[in-house]
Order: C-alpha cells, then structure tokens, then sequence
C-alpha cells in the first residue's frame, strides 16, 4: 500500500443541488492495489500505518483526474483554425485532416499525439469522438491501452453531405461498428460508443443502423452533435422535414442514459424535458462555442430542467485539452448572461471537469472524487517555483480560495503528476521519461 499526503480537494456531492467542497488541507489517501481505501488527516493515517511508503505532494492541489465528455481523435493537428463558423471550420479545417486518418501510420501518429495531450493535460477519462475510418479507431484504443486511459471511444459515420472519401453506408456501419465493438468495448478500460457524426451527415436509415448496434452491444454508449450552430439546426429540420434536432435521434432508439450529446447551445423547451426523461447528458464545450460564435450555453436552462452536463475540450475547435481553461471559460459565458446565467463557484468549476463528468459517463462508482473505494486516478497540480500561480497559491486564504486561483491562473504546464489506477501515466513533457516529481518517502520495515 501506499499512502499519499496533499491538499485534497474534491465534490464528492453535487454543487448544483446542494454540496459543497470537499478539502482535506494536510490529507493523507491510502492507496492498494489502486483504489482509495482510507482517506482522512495525513497525521492519523501515517499513526495507523506506520510501515507504508509515503508520497508526499505538499505544495499544490491533489484532484480527482479530469474528465472530457467531448474530444475529437482525429482533430489534434487541426487547432487553431478560429474566425470561422461551424460548417465552415469543418470543411476547411477539420474534415480534410480527418481523412488524412485513412493513412494509417499517420493514424497511429496522430493516436499518439491526442493521447499525450490527454495524459498532459490531466484527464485521466474520456469520451473521444473516434475517427471515419476502423483500423484508425484501432489505433486509438491501442494508444489509449498502452498509455492507461480509461477512453470510450468508436467509428464516427456520416452517409451524406461530407467529402465523399468520410462517407459510409448503413450496412458497412454496423459491420465495421460491431467489429470494434467485439475487440475493444469491455477490454482493459475501454468501452464501445456508437458515433453518428451527426443528424446533418446521416440519414435515418444510417441513424437506424447506429440504434440496432447499440441494443446489440450490451453497455455501448452514444454521442453525437447536437444545436451547436443555427445554420446547421435549420438545415437538420429540413433534412428531417421540420424535426427538432433531439428527436432525430430519439426516433431511433438513441437516447437514453448512455447517451452523451454535445454542445446543446440552442435548445428548445421540448428538448430539455426529453433530454432529462431519457436520463441523458450533454457535453458543454465553452472554448469551442466561442471560437466558432456557435452562441452562449444556457446552463441555468439545463439545470432548471434536470439535464445532467458536464465539460468538453471539443479539440480540435476547442483551444485545447485543458479542463481547466475550459471551466474557467464556462464561468466567464456565465458571468456575462448576468441574470439569466448559472452562478458557479471553485466547487462548481471542479464538479463539473470531474464528478460531473464520470456521472456523465455512468463510471460515477469509480472515479471523479477521491473518496474511499474510488479508484485513484489523480492529478497534482504544482506549479514551477516562483512563477505567478505559485505565489498565488502559496498567498491563498485557504483551500477553497487556492482552488479559485488554480482555475484562473492554471494551464497544462501546472500538471505536475497525474495517476490512472494508483500508477503514474507518463505525460511525455518535461518530465517524460520520469516518475512523479513528487517525493517517494520510504519507511522502514520492520
């Protein structure tokens, strides 16, 4: 066993219906065989368990790993395309580097780029928007598997109104679906997730297709887009003969609990009391909806309705793989509907890149807090000495106020550490090659 010592902080209870931060200021976690079997005051465990190694992360804040409802695989290399509307930025920037995946060296290149970028940035789970083509998605789950992150991932398909080399039929989806779905959705700590691209790029019969495989995979999950851009909300309803955007799915079988829908920004009424009917939840993607002008997320709307939301980094129209840039982000789009916005305090920042999102993701009874018999899948964040968030922290009135500064001021550089399972992920930055820099403090055995 191993007994960890830090300031930790987590919200173990929901901050939108009542719960507050929860913070053990000099804490200690007894870790075995990767999961949390104590957790209480540093100077109480270490009395208690006298013989067990210490890793002591004083200094910074010890989280709860992060957790992305929306990163898109195949969009790493495509960041950065901004002055642009949705449909727009796809054809111009997203979807030509998405059929560069059909190459499939470059595929696994790319699978090695996105999953460093998780692994740098903290997140520790995540629902990922696969790629158009199977043996890239197979590049993914291996890259995901090696590296140790618990991804939910599959086979994006669109049968029209895409460059023809993305384009699919109904019958080849579901071959090709349930083929990753037997060799990966299960294994290790991957799951299958049926990935229509989205109701604009798929007819119903496509959209029939991705149903029946989801009944057929016992414990598969569905994601797709949903009234991100109201060019593209107007264009569905005509494609679906004046449809709103939710029911094109739900006509097909396709929301429920399992399901995880992005963006949401232009909901109606209708929608939201279905959304919370069918249990289902959506991904808000702040970074992404302001760069692309997609509009400003209504949270209270979806809180007032019962919808459950969590973050999304939508790399690669979202500025990149940090949850703490996208939680700040949300706060700020918040702030200015004044009235009409969601208050959201440090509690509700870290809820929503975490406990929020393994909810979410229906992994609630494993990760997303760092209480006893959770998994420990952690980040430490310590920024370099000296620099403006250490004196920040170092200045804080307390915990809950550190954490304050940690959203403002933090970036992916300020991830020190991050553990999946109690063992340490390699991020592949400036300390590749490295175990944690927190310090590993022996005791003797007796």
């Amino acid at each position: 066993m191993t007994l960890f010592r830090g300031t930790v902080v987590d919200t173990p209870d929901d901050p939108f219906i009542g719960g507050v931060l929860r913070v053990e200021a000099d804490g200690g976690l007894l870790v075995r065989a990767g999961e949390i079997v104590e957790r209480g005051g540093f100077a109480q465990l270490r009395a208690r368990h006298a013989e067990e190694d210490v890793v002591d992360l004083s200094g910074g804040l010890l989280l709860p790993g992060f957790v992305d409802t929306h990163v898109h695989f195949p969009q790493v290399r495509a960041m950065g395309g901004l002055g642009m509307p949705l449909l727009d930025w796809l054809e111009q920037c997203a979807l030509p580097e998405e059929a560069r995946l059909a190459d499939q060296p470059y595929a696994q290149a790319v699978a090695a780029d996105f999953v460093s970028g998780l692994a740098q940035a903290g997140t520790t789970t995540a629902l990922v928007f696969g790629a158009h083509f199977a043996p890239a998605v197979d590049a993914l789950f291996a890259e995901a598997a090696r590296v140790g992150l618990r991804v939910t991932s599959g086979l994006v398909v669109s049968d029209r109104l895409l460059r023809p080399d993305l384009l699919t039929t109904p019958e080849r989806a579901h071959e090709e679906g349930l083929a990753l779905a037997h060799r990966w959705h299960g294994v290790g700590r991957a799951r299958y997730a049926v990935t229509p691209r989205f109701s604009l790029s798929c007819g119903d019969a496509l959209l029939d297709a991705c149903g029946s495989l989801l009944r057929e995979v016992p414990g598969a999950w569905f994601t797709s887009h949903v009234n991100e851009n109201a060019l593209e909300i107007a264009t569905v309803a005509e494609l679906f003969e004046g449809s709103v955007y939710v029911d094109t799915y739900d006509r097909h079988g396709l929301i429920g609990r399992n399901s995880v829908l992005a963006h949401n920004v232009h909901p109606t009424d209708d929608e939201l009391q279905l959304l919370c009917r069918r249990g289902a939840s959506i991904a808000h993607c702040p970074t992404s909806n302001a760069a692309l002008g997609s509009g400003i997320f209504s949270l209270k709307r979806h809180v007032d309705a019962g919808v459950r939301v969590a973050l999304g980094s939508d790399v690669g129209a979202g500025t990149g793989f940090s949850l703490l840039k996208e939680a700040l982000q949300a706060y700020f789009l918040q702030q200015l509907l004044g009235a009409e916005g969601q208050r959201l305090t440090p509690a509700h920042l870290l809820h929503l890149a975490t406990s929020a999102g393994a909810d979410a993701l229906g992994l609630a009874d494993q990760v997303g807090d760092l209480g006893v018999g959770k998994r420990f899948d952690a980040v430490w964040l310590r920024p370099r000495p000296g620099c403006t968030l250490d004196v920040a922290l170092r200045t804080a009135s307390g915990p809950e106020d550190a954490l304050a500064r940690a959203f403002a001021l933090a970036s992916t550089a300020d991830v020190d550490s991050v553990w999946i399972d109690g063992r340490p992920v390699p991020t592949d930055h400036r300390f590749a090659g490295s175990v944690p820099r927190a310090a590993a403090v022996p005791s003797p055995r007796r």
